[in-house]
């Protein structure tokens, strides 16, 4: 008896957690359906004609205010996001994999600050960040969205690749030294392969940070690089919010990185039942 309701405790206490988590979603998503006098209607119902006029509007709609150009803040997003995350790994896993290896006095407390910039507030360099970006142009540019990006993207990387390093064998690496590679060479056709349960991870991570990122697009981007984030927030207009408009340009932003978090996630686990020490 005990056992049972230990278990039917559990369980409960489950089911109210998985409600409380995923209720803010399926409000949006039925925000998402419902015309705006259904979503001003006072008090909420849960009973309504449901309509795709929102979804239409967001991605085939034309007008001011955002309407028909969701599907270039959602491109710009893409191009920000992956341009981020791939930089950051072809930077971020090299400087790991010395973090791990190159165990000098001061590493751990270089790795530290590494991570501490994660910690800062972006308001505090945000500001200095745009006259920079000024003044070399790269203000509403694709390259500089990607590059204020790393502030973000590049501490995750390094230090999730970091801890999957510590995991691996020095014999692995020595025997391939034995074999005349070098530190290079080494790393990505050796560590590389074994690791890359743990740079899919760090991709995961670092997309979904870039990908929900707000300040860096709402101060450095403008009307060519404006992304989906900031985008949404065109629902706003000076006379009332586009509250169906708004919940369907959220809906549809979160699909990428859902589709992204899920291929990555079946190759980790792909990854981790592969038995490298073979």
């Amino acid at each position: 008896m005990p056992t049972i309701l230990k278990r039917t405790g559990y369980a409960i206490a489950f089911t109210v957690l998985l409600v409380y988590i995923l209720f803010p979603i399926v409000w949006i998503l039925l925000m998402s359906f419902k015309s705006y006098d259904d979503v001003i209607a006072f008090p909420p119902t849960f009973i309504f004609e449901p309509t795709l006029d929102n979804y239409t509007e967001v991605l085939f709609g034309a007008g001011e205010g955002g309407a028909g150009e969701f599907r270039g803040y959602l491109m710009n997003s893409i191009v920000v996001s992956c341009g981020a995350v791939l930089l950051s790994l072809f930077v971020g896993v090299p400087a790991a994999y010395a973090l791990s290896r190159n165990r000098v006095p001061g590493s751990d407390n270089l790795a530290f600050t590494f991570l501490s910039l994660r910690f800062a507030p972006e308001l505090a360099v945000i500001v200095p960040l745009y006259g920079i970006f000024q003044q070399l142009r790269l203000y509403d540019s694709y390259i500089g969205l990607v590059l204020s990006h790393q502030l973000i993207t590049i501490p995750l990387v390094i230090w999730i690749v970091r801890t999957f390093l510590a995991d691996v064998p020095l014999e692995i690496e020595e025997a391939a030294q034995l074999d005349g590679c070098g530190p290079w060479r080494t790393l990505t056709t050796v560590v590389v392969p074994i690791i890359k349960p743990g740079i899919a991870s760090a991709a995961i991570i670092a997309f979904v940070f870039s990908w929900n990122n707000l300040l860096m697009g709402l101060v450095l981007s403008g009307p060519m690089t404006r992304p989906v984030t900031v985008g949404i927030l065109q629902a706003i207009g000076f006379d009332q919010v586009r509250w169906g408009w708004m919940a369907a340009a959220a809906m549809i932003a979160a699909v990428p990185g859902m589709i992204i978090a899920v291929y990555l996630q079946r190759y980790l686990v792909a990854g981790l039942t592969m038995g490298v020490g073979k």
